[in-house]
């Protein structure tokens, strides 16, 4: 049975909704509530049905829950405002990309629509603050900015006549060519940076007016944000998305690498709008492709981290997106040799290169056991960072199906031949082959195209928390918290609690989530040492009722001993009624196998639900230590799978053909005798 057939567990229900278009919230929370027992249901549902008659339809306006919902969002999305964008062929507007997070279609720049399985609860546009608009702009022959000598080739770039493959070469340009000599001009003075403020400015208020056009407390909310994209001189990726709690008093402009390479910079930034009360949260992502850079030891003036550096970046990134489209920054397999589920998703190389990414910096598990060995050593942990997905797409809106994947590259990976996943035409390959070798690959005696990495991107992720409400102040809230996860593109749902007064009834107990916020923490938080007693924790996933079924339940161990730090990975649950084996730690094999002749799979294998109590067995009192949870879901069908089967080939030998897609915890850290 083909797995998409699985939503029909879910009843009657989701069926109605759809019929009645009533604005019905995830079938999620439909599962949800028929997976848990009737108390706890109660407090996960949206909140009661009501009318207003300024929007002429029904809407789920969810009452304030204090034992707090899940909301799943998307806090990375490009537009034409975006200079990478529109020379991918991108026109989608700030407006666009909020119809299409509330589950509208909008037009792929190939020619296509596309539409997620489900609306999303929270967005943010984050265009790049460098040359914010600045592309489209140098397109418009009507605009002085069009009128500079160096603007000729993207003149008209995405007119409808202007679009096809020997385009490509053309949009390349914007990066090898347009952005460096409007550094450059602007760097000497021959192009005044007033012009390119100004330009950047109607842009970036448009961005800001779009997002409050969008919001709608209690039913979805629209952050104002901005990508600050920076790297080292080694091509080393160091970008954050800026997302601010409102919109009230906002600057003019955003920060960005013109003002500064070194994110340090940025967060002097941040600090000084934070004391005028304009608070915002800066999210660093694709560290895998870092080079090293992005979890180092020393700061940018190649000095120790020291107190005040850790206590300006804690400050400033709370947060780290850890799955996105350009691969998954988890942990790598040198790093986590023990590990078998090390290698999902790497992207091995730097961001828009083809050169290798150093793992040892790059990678969010060995951030966190550097934290503790920085902190042994008496400064403050600069790497207390919480987890979670988004998408990067530069189309206005992300997929969230690896069966519906279209990348984010627009016009450059907009196809399956154009991502690597389909063999190109013979004639093209030859052609290519001959004038361009580097743009084609030979696998299996076919051809295939490789106009960037787009075979090692991924159909990932998604941004979830756990809010009162969904609302500005509530999700940004739990954004500070760090009471958030990130999954792999599943609508996964997970929770997690540690406390010494957890007892195994806490599980079934209708008052069990009230009682694990009033005795226990959650994920993001400190659990301060209570003497020599051993801590539980609660652990808790619900399987998305549109994907495949949870196989394991996971808990990521990290500790510091004699300034030196190690990791381990516990199963705690899994599903089919077995057993975790107490010597290995690790679930025996479910059985659960993917068909690659149609990827259908047994929907029967698996679990709905997994969830436990879970004491470490080699906990320490003394020993500082972080613990958080990866959920695997049963494998199913990588893209590049689907897409070979649609064409009618075999899947490339070096692309897995399949994925165990996943989510992510926030971490506990458990602090030895502080409080």
């Amino acid at each position: 049975m083909h797995h998409r057939t699985q939503i029909l567990s879910i009843g009657s229900l989701a069926l109605l909704c759809v019929l009645a278009s009533s604005g019905c919230e995830d079938v999620a929370d439909v599962e949800l509530a028929s997976n848990v027992s009737s108390g706890q249901s109660s407090r996960l549902q949206r909140g009661n049905v009501v009318f207003e008659p300024s929007m002429g339809t029904m809407s789920l306006r969810p009452e304030a829950n204090p034992e707090r919902n899940v909301y799943y969002g998307d806090l990375h999305v490009h537009t034409e405002y975006s200079f990478d964008a529109f020379a991918f062929g991108t026109l989608a507007t700030p407006r666009d990309a909020y119809r299409y997070a509330k589950g509208e279609a909008i037009p792929h720049p190939a020619g296509y629509e596309i539409q997620l399985s489900r609306p999303l609860d929270f967005y943010a546009v984050t265009d790049h603050a460098m040359f914010l608009g600045v592309a489209k702009e140098a397109a418009d022959t009507r605009s002085e900015l069009s009128k500079l000598s160096i603007t000729d080739f993207v003149h008209d770039l995405n007119a409808p006549d202007n679009r096809g493959l020997l385009s490509l070469a053309k949009r390349a340009k914007v990066f090898g060519t347009l952005v460096p000599q409007l550094i450059e001009k602007v760097t000497a003075g021959e192009l005044e940076r007033q012009e390119i403020d100004g330009i950047s400015r109607s842009a970036w208020r448009d961005t800001i007016e779009a997002a409050d056009e969008a919001n709608v407390p209690g039913r979805f909310t629209a952050f104002a944000g901005y990508e600050y994209t920076s790297s080292t001189d080694e091509r080393g990726n160091l970008h954050r998305n800026v997302i601010f709690r409102d919109t009230d008093d906002l600057p003019e402009l955003p920060f960005s690498r013109l003002n500064s390479q070194n994110p340090e910079g940025l967060w002097d930034w941040m600090d000084g709008l934070r004391a005028r009360g304009i608070d915002s949260l800066a999210i660093p992502h694709n560290s895998n492709g870092s080079n090293g850079a992005m979890f180092e030891r020393v700061n940018w003036a190649d000095e120790p981290i020291d107190e005040g550096y850790a206590a300006q970046r804690m400050r400033n990134e709370p947060l780290v997106e850890v799955t996105q489209i350009k691969g998954t920054s988890e942990t790598h397999p040198l790093l986590s040799d023990t590990d078998e589920w090390a290698g999902f998703e790497i992207m091995p190389f730097r961001v828009g290169t083809k050169l290798p990414s150093k793992p040892e910096g790059s990678y969010v598990r060995e951030a966190y056991r550097t934290g503790l060995e920085i902190a042994a050593g008496g400064v403050m942990n600069p790497y207390k960072f919480g987890l979670i997905g988004s998408t990067d797409t530069h189309l206005g809106g992300g997929s969230d199906r690896e069966e519906a994947h279209y990348s984010k590259a627009g016009l450059m990976d907009g196809t399956p031949e154009r991502r690597g996943s389909v063999p190109a035409g013979r004639l093209l390959g030859l052609a290519l082959g001959a004038v361009a070798p580097d743009l084609v690959n030979e696998v299996d005696g076919r051809t295939y195209l490789e106009f960037s990495s787009f075979e090692f991107w991924g159909a990932s992720g998604l941004a979830a928390v756990w809010a009162e409400e969904n609302t500005r102040e509530a999700i940004y809230g739990a954004l500070r918290r760090k009471e958030t996860f990130a999954t792999s593109g599943p609508r996964i749902t997970l929770r997690f609690f540690a406390g010494y007064d957890f007892d195994p009834a806490l599980l079934d107990a209708p008052d069990g989530v009230a009682r694990a916020y009033s005795e226990g923490v959650t994920m993001g938080a400190d659990l301060a040492a209570d003497g020599s007693r051993a801590p539980r924790f609660w652990v808790w996933a619900l399987a998305d009722p549109m994907a495949a079924p949870l196989q394991r339940l996971q808990v990521i161990k990290g500790w510091e001993d004699g300034g030196k730090s190690h990791e381990k990975v516990f199963d705690v649950a899994c599903s089919d009624g077995l057993e975790v084996d107490p010597a290995t730690h690790r679930c025996p094999d479910n059985g659960a196998r993917v068909n690659l002749a149609d990827c259908s799979f047994d929907p029967d294998v698996g679990a709905r639900q997994l969830r436990t109590l879970w004491q470490d067995p080699g906990f320490q009192a003394d020993q500082e230590a972080f613990y958080y949870v990866r959920v695997l879901e049963n494998p199913t069908c990588r893209w590049s799978t689907w897409e070979a089967l649609r064409a009618g080939v075999e899947p490339r030998s070096d692309l897995p053909t399949t994925v165990m897609e996943r989510a992510w915890s926030s971490p506990i850290w458990y602090r030895p005798g502080k409080p």
